[in-house]
């Protein structure tokens, strides 16, 4: 293993066994090298990578922090390459939320509030359809947002949220060009929804997935050569 990979594992188990906690400074380079048992230039670099990662905060003048670690914080460097790659991988994206979805749907029928569940419902009455195409992919985005918070799964969350918002310009151009595709969408959410509602969790994952593979089948269809 190349020294830098050691730092970056030494590091990594500071944090995981506790020693450094979020928001905690490290000890200055000289030191953390001499207690790694490393020397300073494998360091550096292995600080480097992990700034790169959001797991470190180097503070110039400062010195070097472990970040909050949250969800969406280190999600950021994966949204960053899906951004890079949206145009030629949006079926990949649907294959990643085919994954994640009725994951999330299935947790949000067994821990969604009844309060919850009725304002996901009410969510649809929102849109109709001389709404707007920003106005139906909002709603679209927010609806399947809610499912994920309610799984009570801070990372299931964040990645759906990241891999759905990379996906609207093909669901706008899907609602724009499909026949009926506003009222074959609210059909499909509304069964998830009411699925959810009564707490069927295999049904509202199965409707999930249906949903979802829908939707990348005419992107397969229409969008991609």
């Amino acid at each position: 293993m190349a020294l830098t990979d050691v730092a970056i594992e030494k590091i990594k188990s500071m944090i995981l066994d506790g020693r450094l906690k979020p928001g905690d400074k490290l000890p200055r380079e000289a030191d953390l090298a001499e207690q790694l048992g490393i020397s300073r230039s494998p360091l550096r670099e292995a600080v480097s990578v992990l700034s790169m990662l959001r797991i470190l905060d180097v503070r110039r003048g400062d010195g070097t922090y472990v970040t909050s670690l949250t969800p969406d914080l280190l999600l950021e460097t994966m949204s960053f390459i899906i951004d890079f790659h949206q145009d030629s991988s949006i079926l990949d994206l649907f294959e990643v939320r085919r994954a994640l979805e009725p994951m999330a749907a299935e947790k949000a029928a067994l821990l969604m509030s009844s309060e919850d569940a009725a304002e996901l419902l009410e969510l649809l009455e929102t849109v109709g359809p001389d709404s707007s195409i920003a106005e139906l992919v909002a709603n679209d985005l927010e609806f399947h947002h809610r499912i994920a918070a309610a799984a009570n799964n801070k990372v299931l969350c964040s990645f759906v949220d990241s891999v759905a918002g990379r996906t609207h310009q093909a669901r706008s151009w899907r609602a724009v060009t499909q026949e009926n595709a506003f009222d074959q969408t609210q059909r499909e959410h509304r069964a998830i929804a009411l699925a959810i509602r009564d707490r069927q969790p295999s049904i509202a994952a199965a409707l999930s997935l249906s949903h979802v593979a829908g939707v990348e089948n005419w992107i397969r269809r229409n969008l991609v050569p």
